[in-house]
């Protein structure tokens, strides 16, 4: 069965910095091919390009994940209907949301001990756990809600209403919901498949950590009184990483159903949600001591390949360690662009493929011979329509 799947393929060279740190402080690394690498986990790379997306999209295509979720919901209500007390808003939103998605909403027994002893009002209350729901979503429970207002729980007890509950939480899924998946431990009947797939980011080379001791002065401090006021260290390294990242378009295409607007076509809602995955995932960058390392960095190259078969991940290239020379991105450009080319041939995988390439000077001119040679603009723009034009309702 023919499918469509983008793979997307970045080299990026990181000056000294700590972009995803383990629980001692220290940069993260694994061991492949045998040598200790620099790695950025998954994690921290999908919420950088979540984030990316607050640039990209409509705050309507987009979700939050929040345990203060019956404090959005209500907020919300009481936007639709000024009337609606605080007090009463939170007592709708969390007996929706509790019906909706089968999780329980209530006020946490810390924070409403700590409030009875503050003689505090008793606080909202939350999820057990974090909760992911659409702008669309939100909006459909908030609605909900009001339409039940008289005897909420009543209200809810109904089949149709119930259903109508799950069925708003389980559609008009956010473009961030679509890619990155939803899980809901006491619902798994509207938990989300993520469409994306993003690899934990690796050095092309092997990497030591290095420390770097460092001293504050007390502004404050007689000429006389010498020393530091503060003294301290911070881990950090030095990489050019491999990053990939893969997207089931049709899945993404299911995930966002008949999508988030009325008055678009039917493939607007993926070609808008390919863009600004493809545009967020290369530009973005985890923050990990930023302010420390000031390490801003954009790729040295993209290649994007648009397929109809399994995703294929080209971290293979790398499997030897490339060595210092005159640096380690002219190696490594010249690696991958060998590898693609042979892993494609041996496996027949060369057939209804697409690629771009966006590349930065001489050293990463050998990716060239891969695909077309594009700006990352051109690229985000193109990929966008050849997944539109490949996900267009047949006649």
């Amino acid at each position: 069965m023919s499918r469509t799947i983008l793979d997307v393929h970045v080299l990026q060279t990181v000056p000294p910095s700590n972009l995803n740190r383990d629980d001692t402080g220290a940069p993260k690394t694994a061991v492949y091919g045998g040598v200790k690498r620099s790695r950025v986990s998954s994690q921290a790379w999908k919420r950088a390009t979540r984030l990316a997306f607050d640039a990209l999209l409509d705050p309507q295509d987009l979700g939050t994940r929040t345990k203060r979720v019956a404090e959005l919901i209500a907020a919300r209500i009481r936007e639709l209907d000024p009337s609606v007390e605080e007090a009463e808003a939170l007592v709708l939103a969390a007996e929706t949301v509790q019906t909706a998605t089968g999780s329980k909403i209530e006020v946490p027994k810390r924070k409403a001990d700590a409030a009875k002893k503050k003689g505090e009002k008793e606080p909202a209350p939350e999820s057990a756990y974090l909760m992911f729901l659409s702008a669309q979503q939100r909006d459909g429970l908030a609605a909900l809600a009001l339409d039940g207002r008289e005897d909420i729980k009543a209200f809810l007890k109904e089949k149709e209403n119930k259903a109508r509950a799950k069925s708003v939480a389980d559609t008009r899924h956010s473009v961030d919901i679509a890619l990155f998946g939803r899980m809901v431990a006491d619902g798994a009947d509207i938990n989300v498949d993520a469409a994306a797939q993003v690899a934990h980011a690796i050095s092309v080379h092997a990497v030591e950590n290095e420390s770097d001791y460092y001293t504050a002065v007390d502004d404050r401090n007689p000429e006389e009184d010498t020393g530091a006021g503060m003294i301290g260290t911070v881990e950090f390294n030095s990489a050019t990483l491999y990053r990939y990242a893969a997207v089931d378009v049709d899945l993404l295409k299911k995930n966002l159903g008949e999508g988030l607007r009325e008055d678009e076509p039917v493939t607007e809602p993926l070609r808008r949600a390919v863009e600004a995955f493809v545009r967020g995932f290369v530009e973005s960058l985890p923050t990990g001591k930023i302010n420390t390392f000031g390490n801003h960095t954009l790729p040295d190259a993209v290649v994007v390949k648009l397929r109809d078969s399994r995703p294929i991940s080209f971290v293979g290239a790398f499997e030897e360690p490339v060595t210092s020379g005159a640096g380690h991105v002219a190696e490594a450009s010249a690696r991958l662009a060998d590898h693609v080319s042979q892993v494609e041939r041996a496996y027949g995988a060369e057939d209804g493929v697409d690629t771009w390439v966006v590349h930065v000077g001489e050293r990463t001119a050998k990716l060239s011979g891969l695909g077309s040679v594009v700006s990352l603009p051109e690229l985000v723009i193109q990929v966008g329509a050849a997944v539109a034009q490949r996900q267009a309702p047949t006649a």
